[in-house]
């Protein structure tokens, strides 16, 4: 899993897989899409106006929590 953020498009793209089948993006809002492969797999999404919706409550840093094992990590947007 990876996540890229261009804060000259304001774009981030979150991928949960590499593209290794045909993908439709599906366009679920004027801030969403993803892409879906036909067996339903999300190969990724991707946010539009991405300042504004990964830094509502996180005082600009991508928080990663791992419940299970009780980890937090930070990483600054900037």
């Amino acid at each position: 899993m990876k996540l890229i953020y261009d804060p000259r498009h304001n774009i981030a793209y979150l991928r949960l897989h590499e593209k290794t089948a045909q993908v439709e993006t599906l366009h679920l809002s004027d801030e969403l899409n993803v892409d879906m492969a036909a067996d339903g797999t999300v190969y990724g999404i991707e946010l539009l106006n991405a300042n504004q919706q990964l830094r509502s409550e996180d005082g600009g840093n991508l928080v990663v929590v791992n419940e299970a094992l009780d980890l937090k990590r930070e990483v600054p947007l900037d």
